[in-house]
């Protein structure tokens, strides 16, 4: 997408192309312009492996309450 700007089109025609608005373009090169596929790639993976570890924390964490009222409760 920035390589097709970078080409020459225009970043309304980029967008157009892609289906996204401006804004999210000037977001999206904020975030990932000066990064290989490989690096994003990565960086993807890292942010889903995150919110999956932060799922099961809090998983755990509603765990031990509920075992703590159980046990209170007795």
């Amino acid at each position: 997408m920035i390589k097709e700007q970078e080409a020459g089109l225009t970043v309304a025609e980029v967008c157009r192309k892609r289906g996204i608005s401006p804004a999210s373009f000037y977001k999206l090169k904020a975030k990932y312009g000066g990064t290989d596929v490989s690096d994003g790639r990565r960086l993807k993976q890292l942010e889903d492996e995150n919110a999956k570890l932060k799922r099961l924390v809090a998983d755990t964490m509603l765990d031990v309450v509920v075992l703590k009222d159980l046990l209170g409760k007795r």
